[in-house]
């Protein structure tokens, strides 16, 4: 059972101090009470209204109830009989009154201001959930040589909650370890951090099923993971992102996991926990037999590939050559961490986006122009269309069907100029294009609106599933 801590105070403003105090009270290992004394209790003392106070202290990450209490601490703490009392280090050389009473029933009183540590984990928590559209762009010269203006781009946003998606591809979960950084060591050159908070997000081809259900289309999901609680969670976080998961569990292999170490908003050190074999015929049987129980009510397959063993070739072309025979339109992502990948081998797509160097590789082009590169790629897959990501030089749009005079390029330059956090960019870019070019709009039209949603999932720390409002809001701000 966990333990009951009790603060207890006035909360005029939530300051530096109270959130080092809530922060350490939190880390006791309990649940926090706030004890709020309302604007009779606190008399004079109290200059911001009660209903002020106790939503400030609702929305504060470390605490897990608020009370507003209109008579002495003492009395409540009788009648709830916390655990531990927490109260600020310059209460310790005072009268507490309170200590008899705590004693008496075993509980414990603690005096700490906390640490500084608080902010780096508000900063998390800000940036994970914050868009800052006033740093993304229209691409206006883009969108003026292909026609493109906002009511086109808002009716196409609008029409993806009528599209049916299934992703599959290698589940990832991302975990995000705040820390405090404390110094070099004195033994050898080394960076000495603290732990502070870490943070889950689903990541991998389950962040592209969840942004692809936060912008409104009805989304189911097909992976591996294995026996383990990153496995537990993964199925958890989906279904709360209304995400119809097809999680097939394989005993030979943990649920990958990344861990990115992170102090003072810069990543120091990335961890992966994952296997990269090939699943067996069997799991490739059930992966196939899960998509066919559904395929007739699919319009969109997103193949989300990094590489991790889920889609297997013989796998990859059974699935291809189901959804040609029902007219599902197939859209490709094939992630390549170091030499390993090859988005060619995604034949027959009607998107495929990869990154200047996953082309390279898979062409073994270190020469060509990206004119050239585009076309050649596009070839060798036999892709209808593409989008060639080029980091922060932004995105090269290809198109093989534009014109009479052969295959057309164009670029659209990176669209936020204050990137938190590049991770997961072309995860939204992925099916926020395919999402509009299936809704009915051109190359073009996809370029544009993948390239926003890529400039609102950087503009945050962590994947956090893209919603069709933010898109909205953004189109409508230009």
């Amino acid at each position: 059972m966990k333990k009951t801590i009790l603060v207890s105070g006035n909360f005029n403003i939530l300051h530096t101090g109270h959130l080092r105090l809530l922060k350490f009270a939190s880390e006791l290992g309990g649940r926090l009470i706030v004890a709020l004394h309302s604007d009779k209790l606190g008399g004079e003392a109290v200059h911001v209204p009660e209903a002020l106070r106790l939503e400030g202290l609702k929305s504060n990450i470390w605490v897990s109830e608020v009370i507003l209490i209109d008579e002495p601490v003492i009395n409540i703490i009788k009648k709830i009989k916390p655990d531990i009392v927490v109260k600020g280090k310059e209460h310790e050389a005072s009268l507490n009154p309170e200590s008899k009473i705590i004693e008496s029933y075993g509980g414990k009183l603690i005096f700490s201001s906390g640490d500084i540590s608080f902010s780096s984990v508000n900063l998390l928590r800000k940036e994970s959930l914050s868009i800052k559209s006033h740093t993304i762009d229209i691409p206006a010269e883009f969108n003026n040589r292909h026609g493109i203006d906002k009511k086109k781009l808002l009716d196409l946003v609008n029409k993806f909650h009528k599209l049916r998606v299934c992703v599959i591809g290698d589940l990832i979960l991302d975990e995000y370890v705040i820390c405090e950084p404390l110094g070099m060591s004195q033994e050898d050159p080394t960076l000495v951090v603290k732990p502070i908070e870490s943070t889950l997000f689903i990541g991998g081809a389950g962040i592209v099923a969840s942004h692809a259900a936060g912008l409104g289309a009805t989304t189911s999901f097909i992976s591996i993971i294995g026996n383990d609680t990153s496995g537990s969670f993964a199925k958890s976080q989906l279904k709360k992102n209304n995400v119809k998961n097809d999680l097939i569990q394989d005993e030979s292999r943990p649920t990958t996991l990344k861990q990115r170490f992170r102090a003072k908003g810069k990543t120091l050190l990335r961890v992966s926990h994952l296997s990269q074999h090939s699943i067996g015929e069997n799991l490739q049987d059930k992966v196939f037999n899960a998509l066919k129980n559904q395929i007739t009510d699919i319009d969109i397959i997103i193949f989300s590939d990094f590489n991790y063993g889920s889609l297997p070739q013989p796998l990859l072309e059974r699935i291809t050559e189901i959804a040609k025979k029902n007219n599902i339109f197939l859209a490709a992502d094939s992630q390549s961490s170091s030499q390993t990948g090859d988005i060619a081998r995604f034949k027959g797509m009607d998107l495929i986006t990869p990154t200047e160097r996953e082309a390279r590789l898979s062409l073994r082009d270190n020469e060509s122009g990206l004119p050239t590169l585009a076309t050649n790629i596009a070839n060798t897959s036999s892709s209808m269309n593409l989008l060639l990501k080029l980091g922060e030089d932004g995105l090269m749009v290809h198109s093989s069907l534009d014109s009479e005079a052969g295959p057309a390029n164009d670029k659209i330059p990176a669209l936020n100029s204050m990137a938190l956090d590049v991770a997961g960019a072309g995860d939204s870019l992925l099916i926020s294009s395919a999402l509009t070019l299936r809704a009915g709009g051109s190359i073009w039209d996809a370029g544009c609106l993948g390239s926003i949603a890529a400039a609102i999932q950087v503009s945050r720390v962590g994947n956090s599933p893209i919603q069709a409002n933010e898109m909205i809001d953004i189109l409508n701000n230009f």
